[in-house]
């Protein structure tokens, strides 16, 4: 649990002091997202539960189709810019 905290934390403080690097911002969301089914994950081997496990790969799936769509969007806006910097 202590672990999925401290993930969770690095994945806040990455997501408000990187507010110009849109990279940064993407991994930042996805460090929050598998620290939150780290301790799903924890939990339901504690309650010996399979709804857990499932809802943790469900979660991963969705993690996995956001960094793609994320990553889509920021090559287009990269085409459009020639720059994926945040500062006008």
């Amino acid at each position: 649990m202590n672990l999925s905290l401290f993930l969770f934390l690095i994945g806040i403080l990455g997501f408000i002091l990187n507010r110009k690097n849109l990279i940064l911002l993407i991994i930042s969301i996805e460090i929050m997202l598998l620290s939150v089914t780290l301790l799903i994950l924890i939990s339901s081997f504690g309650f010996d539960d399979n709804i857990g496990q499932t809802f943790a790969i469900y979660i991963i799936a969705i993690a996995g189709a956001e960094s793609v769509i994320g990553l889509s969007i920021l090559v287009a806006y990269y085409r459009l810019r020639g720059s994926i910097s945040l500062r006008t």
